[in-house]
């Protein structure tokens, strides 16, 4: 992987690799190279099949870092691009990046997933705006971490038994010292 990230890191800008195995690496990409490294990736270098796309929340750094990650089957390598994006002030506009969608049709899927999770968007990608997996969600994405579950818990569900929350080691030590009978 040290040879692929010398012969393109001035080409596409890329910033520091993280080499993780020698079949498995990931590289920070300035969000406006991805898709001509993508496209050759795809095409030159045998990386033909988008294996994921997903999302991390870095809210202490104020961004999201989308990680596309690549596999050539034939070499036996998987290596990782790592998009660093801004929040944004708007937690119900998140940051655009490019669709990938015309380079590998399932991409359009998992934006789809990010757009409604995170808050991402992807322009120009198929059915990107339609409800997928949270069917009439109006609130905050629910996988920023500035998102409150128990809040909106609290807020939506009635409370019930078993309902309740305990410290993990007062619990546990309540439960063995309990008398058997």
């Amino acid at each position: 992987m040290q040879d692929l990230y010398t012969a393109l890191k001035d080409r596409f800008q890329l910033g520091k690799m993280d080499a993780r195995r020698a079949d498995l690496a990931f590289i920070t990409v300035p969000a406006e190279q991805l898709r001509s490294l993508l496209i050759h990736l795809r095409d030159q270098e045998g990386f033909t099949h988008l294996v994921l796309l997903t999302a991390v929340d870095w809210i202490e750094d104020d961004r999201f870092q989308l990680t596309y990650l690549m596999s050539d089957r034939k070499g036996a390598r998987d290596l990782g691009l790592r998009v660093l994006l801004p929040r944004g002030t708007d937690p119900m506009e998140g940051p655009s990046m490019l669709s990938i969608h015309d380079l590998w049709p399932t991409a359009a899927t998992y934006q789809r997933e990010l757009r409604e999770m995170f808050g991402i968007r992807f322009p120009d990608s198929p059915r990107v705006d339609e409800d997928f997996i949270l069917e009439g969600w109006i609130e905050m994405p629910p996988y920023r971490r500035d998102f409150d579950t128990l809040k909106y818990s609290n807020e939506t569900f009635a409370p019930r038994p078993g309902r309740e929350s305990h410290d993990p080691a007062q619990y546990m030590a309540q439960q063995m010292t309990r008398p058997e009978g």
